[in-house]
């Protein structure tokens, strides 16, 4: 077995994990033979450390925005070029590498040999957060894998070249879920609960959560892709989310110390959870991903968020989701005083918009606590990765200290990967799904995260009719759910399987474009309209028109999922195409 040197500081970046020593030996993964490895409790911490990369956020010597850029693929934001996957425009040999079982692979050889650890003499408690963190990450790559292809093999065992489960049919999907279920129950026994190694480490909790993940992500699938070639044969909508009612409720009972993060400070509390470099003292974020400059980790991001476009922008219909203070629409709220210019858009309106979109004033760069830089207006009519195509610049994650931009490579802000505010709104939308939400529901989930930053609370037998809401048809109550979670998660990379597991492009992307702000030459003076800006008709920037004249080409008959890869339908004959790509 090939064994080299790994410093202990790259297992930190890649695992989150906090660094204890100096070196570690760490093995070439792939030749791991029985006689010289799985003897140690470290052997095990070793193998298990690598898939923690796999969580979203900022890698060192990252270039981009982080998770603040990966609502692109979504209504809420926009790239100056056109989202492949938002206009129908990917193919039946462009798997985007998804279809990838090698992460499985290697998780089922370590699940398969824990217990010859346990058969040298160790205890299985010294062990049992390794075991529960493979059972997890079993469960979360093939959560990937479903909500790209739906239906695909579950292998549970190790599998090699000639092994018959190569050849194994698509397991359906509800199935599969089943199966990750389970995984997590067993990660949920086998975790220590609480916050693990100053929250670089999942525990329980996080496995409790994205239990209530996976269930109402497939409990929403199944009710409204209900009908459609989508829906798995033996659909059970209301199996799933009352799943994941029970489990995002066993996580708001036991909360292990996790709870919402409040200091009472209505106009910055939101804004901080973001752009910390620390999380270690916040009860809300579970897990985030640590960087040091000492031991070159850091990450380039604050380069783009608080300095250019980054080529990305928020979109009008995410700023319009944003109630006014009076908690009424900004249809029907005599607070609302028009989009013609940030300052009028941001007046009066939900304190979480001014604390994710760049308002004039708001800080750049800052020394010594001092305003050296401030925020006047969206690079609009840039170039390129300078740019910010909708005018609404992405404030949310930014932190204006240059310490952590004005060279290359010193960025050490993190982001969350799991919070647990997240449980509430799982908990309301649940609940409001199977219709046995009531306002003391609302009261526990809902308006503890409208608390933060003093909005009015939700009252289920008083909301008012949005002319503007996105799925008339359906409950007020869902409605206004669904409108919290669009603003609570804004630029954080929910959106897009939000909108898939709703059945929702038909609503939302198919045939639109995302707009941007309502347009004023004297904001933008030397902007030459149609060549450096493009309006509709209405006056609002409309930076893809020309790339989807039509709008978004999504098919909803199709692009709801992947294709299967045309090589992995030649390999295993076994295989099925998904719907619309035979």
């Amino acid at each position: 077995m090939k064994i080299f040197k790994y410093l202990t500081v790259i297992i930190c970046f890649t695992a989150l994990i906090s660094c204890s020593e100096e070196y570690l030996d760490r093995p070439d993964l792939d030749n791991i033979t029985t006689d010289s490895f799985w003897k140690t409790a470290n052997d095990l911490n070793l193998y298990i450390t690598q898939y923690y990369t796999a969580f979203p956020g900022w890698s060192p010597g990252a270039w981009n925005g982080g998770i603040y850029w990966s609502d692109s693929n979504s209504d809420n934001m926009s790239h100056f070029n056109i989202n492949n996957r938002l206009h129908g425009n990917n193919t039946i040999d462009s798997g985007n590498g998804s279809w990838n079982f090698g992460n499985i692979r290697t998780v089922n050889i370590f699940l398969s040999k824990y217990q010859e650890v346990v058969d040298q003499g160790v205890e299985f408690d010294a062990i049992s957060q390794y075991v529960g963190e493979g059972f997890f990450f079993r469960a979360y790559f093939y959560f990937n894998l479903v909500r790209n292809y739906g239906d695909v093999p579950w292998v549970s065992e190790p599998i090699f070249p000639d092994s018959e489960a190569l050849y194994d049919p698509r397991t359906p999907r509800n199935l599969v879920v089943d199966n990750i279920l389970a995984d997590l129950d067993k990660a949920i026994e086998y975790m220590p609960s609480g916050q693990q190694n100053n929250g670089n480490r999942l525990c329980k909790e996080i496995a409790e959560l994205f239990k209530a993940r996976v269930a109402l992500y497939e409990g929403t699938w199944e009710k409204y892709h209900a009908g459609t070639a989508f829906a798995p044969s033996a659909s059970d909508p209301n199996k799933y989310l009352q799943i994941a009612t029970n489990s995002a409720q066993n996580l708001i009972n036991n909360p292990g110390g996790f709870g919402i993060f409040s200091s009472g400070d209505i106009w910055e509390d939101y804004r901080v959870l973001f752009n910390q470099v620390s999380y270690a003292s916040n009860n809300e974020v579970m897990l985030w991903r640590a960087f040091d400059v000492s031991l070159g980790l850091a990450h380039n991001g604050q380069r783009y968020l608080p300095r250019i476009g980054g080529g990305r922008g928020l979109s009008k219909h995410l700023i319009d989701q944003y109630l006014c203070t009076d908690g009424s629409p900004t249809a029907t709220s005599g607070l609302y005083q028009g989009d013609q210019g940030l300052d009028n858009v941001s007046a009066n309106r939900d304190p979480r918009l001014s604390q994710t979109v760049f308002l004039p004033g708001h800080p750049m760069r800052l020394e010594n606590g001092v305003i050296e830089e401030a925020f006047e207006q969206a690079p609009l009519t840039a170039n390129g990765e300078e740019k910010c195509p909708t005018g609404y610049m992405i404030y949310k994650g930014s932190n204006p200290d240059p310490n952590q931009y004005f060279s290359g490579g010193v960025g050490t802000t993190s982001s969350p990967v799991f919070r647990f505010s997240e449980a509430l709104l799982i908990l309301a939308e649940a609940k409001a799904e199977l219709g046995t939400i009531t306002q003391v529901d609302v009261d526990n989930t809902i308006n503890k995260l409208r608390d933060r930053v003093g909005m009015p609370h939700l009252n289920v037998g008083g909301i008012a009719n949005d002319p503007n809401w996105a799925f008339p048809t359906l409950s007020p109550i869902i409605n206004e759910i669904r409108r919290e979670r669009q603003v609570e998660f804004a630029a954080e990379g929910y959106r897009f399987d939000d909108i898939m597991r709703w059945a929702a492009a038909d609503e939302l992307i198919a045939g639109k474009r995302v707009k941007g702000i309502y347009f004023q030459q004297s904001d933008f003076p030397d902007a030459v309209i149609g060549t450096d800006v493009i309006l509709d008709d209405d006056g609002y920037v409309d930076p893809l028109q020309g790339q989807a004249p039509s709008g978004f080409g999504f098919n909803v008959n199709r692009d709801y999922l992947l294709a299967v890869p045309q090589q992995e339908l030649t390999l295993n004959p076994s295989l099925n195409q998904n719907p619309g790509w035979e």
